[in-house]
């Protein structure tokens, strides 16, 4: 997809398609004052008609109208002009996006420069679009003979804010489209099959990454390697697999002699629960149980693309949790890199078990912050559904951070505590500590469990269970927490 800038008069702009607002009670944006002037009232005789009201989500399209040089006019509903927030400015953009996506319309024009987003930056909106358009194209074909049609569209124009610098525009169009990209690479690595996308898999890519990124270099740490580290949490998961557990590091130098930032993905590329067999039913999406290492790669990504000034490094604990004949059993006693000894009282908790070995390992690096990102536990799923990423944190102001990332992104975060009084849930009689503490605050404990491997780290927690996929019709990743994590990125400075 192509992105550019266009300003002039919107009935002069010339393009398959061009894009006005009808803001609430038929109240016509400046740009479609314009090309209703143009028109012969066009548009006017629409919304007196009352078919169209300016509600947020309505759209109405005129094919060829008179006067004007694009072919096609699109009306989208902006509801109050006062209440044009991010929040409803994403949702008529992927409305649009929707409409013009059915169309043979290879160039679109968004006249919106005009509408302020109350609660943004004036150049969030040209982000946004470059980010909702690229959202809008992806298409899951990898394993499909008969391959799903992609949208038309291959050139997207934004007109300027009246007064705005051009290169400032530009330069947030392609954020946004690089945003997008890294989402919908987090989106094809989640949905691909645990038979393609093993723990090696995610290895290749991670190293083919590197090669195309002149910043980024990955490193595979083998089962062998992480023997000698004494992983043996994270090779305890993997026990019971035929695929090989991987530790993947990749690395972005943008900056000189400065401490990175590491972030930590949960790679589980299928979970059967292990010994602790999951029910049959939906065990499909557990595919999914790796969204946590696509979102730190695709992370990297972008990272590499923008040619952030910051060093970060990305570390990926890819394992497939199987039940064979050497599979950890209830019971087992295992020993993590860190001498600790864990208590596996359900295979089922396999995540923390891979992420407290790789948390130890970002020790090494005396990181500036540590995020792990991570399918975790279905509580989270039961306490924030599919909306909101559940945080946790040993440190407010990076939690605090967050949570203004996740709002500013609208890929939202809400902190949960994490006292002491949480701890001795985990307590063992036979073990330093066990990996689940009972049927209650199952976020918690599991968040606990990790803070016993993060101790002297400014670390924090992503539980992405609820919102890394869908499921039913629209089953599939939806590449979250990416735009969180890119948004924490930009932010920070050498």
């Amino acid at each position: 997809m192509r992105y550019s800038i266009k300003g002039g008069s919107p009935e002069k702009i010339s393009a398959d398609c061009i894009i006005v607002i009808i803001w609430r009670n038929g109240s016509l944006s400046e740009e479609a004052q314009l090309i209703d002037s143009a028109s012969g009232k066009c548009i006017s005789k629409i919304t007196r008609s009352g078919d169209l009201s300016g509600n947020l989500g309505e759209t109405q399209l005129i094919h060829n109208p008179i006067g004007i040089q694009a072919k096609r006019v699109l009306l989208a509903g902006g509801g109050k002009k006062k209440d044009f927030t991010a929040s409803n400015a994403v949702k008529m953009l992927k409305t649009c996006l929707k409409v013009t996506g059915k169309l043979e319309a290879t160039s679109l024009h968004f006249a919106l420069a005009s509408a302020v987003v109350s609660d943004r930056e004036s150049t969030w909106l040209a982000a946004r679009l470059a980010q909702e358009a690229e959202d809008s194209i992806y298409r899951y074909n990898a394993t499909k003979s008969k391959k799903n049609k992609a949208p038309a569209t291959r050139m997207v124009s934004l007109a300027p804010a009246i007064g705005a610098r051009r290169k400032n525009f530009e330069s947030a169009l392609k954020v946004g489209q690089t945003i997008g990209k890294a989402i919908n690479y987090a989106k094809q690595l989640g949905n691909l099959p645990g038979n393609i996308c093993t723990p090696n898999y995610l290895a290749k890519e991670s190293k083919a990454l590197a090669e195309r990124h002149g910043a980024l270099t990955a490193q595979v740490l083998n089962e062998k390697q992480m023997a000698r580290l004494g992983m043996g949490s994270l090779l305890s998961v993997a026990a019971g697999s035929n695929e090989e557990a991987r530790l993947i590091v990749i690395k972005h130098r943008g900056a000189r002699n400065s401490r990175p930032h590491v972030l930590v993905g949960k790679g589980i590329t299928f979970d059967t629960g292990g010994i602790s067999l999951k029910p049959g039913a939906a065990m499909d999406e557990m595919k999914f149980d790796m969204c946590g290492a696509a979102s730190v790669i695709a992370t990297m990504r972008g990272i590499a693309e923008l040619k952030l000034p910051i060093n970060v490094i990305g570390i990926v604990a890819a394992a497939e949790n199987m039940p064979g004949s050497k599979a950890t059993k209830p019971g087992d006693i295992v020993t993590s890199m860190s001498g600790k000894t864990i208590e596996v009282l359900n295979t089922d908790a396999e995540g923390r078990l891979v992420l407290c070995d790789a948390l130890t390992y970002a020790e090494r690096f005396k990181p500036r912050s540590l995020i792990d990102i991570a399918t975790l536990t279905g509580a989270a799923v039961a306490t924030f559904g599919k909306h909101v990423n559940a945080l946790l944190s040993n440190n407010d102001t990076l939690a605090k951070t967050l949570m203004e990332c996740g709002e500013h992104s609208l890929d939202r975060a809400w902190q949960l505590p994490l006292w002491e009084e949480y701890q001795s849930m985990l307590n063992s009689n036979f073990a330093d500590i066990a990996n689940i503490g009972g049927p209650r605050a199952g976020t918690i404990t599991a968040a606990c469990f990790l803070s016993r491997f993060t101790e002297r780290q400014n670390w924090a927690h992503l539980d992405i269970a609820g919102s890394a996929w869908n499921s039913g019709k629209e089953k599939g990743a939806t590449g979250r927490p990416v735009g969180l994590l890119m948004d924490y990125m930009r932010r920070q400075k050498q």
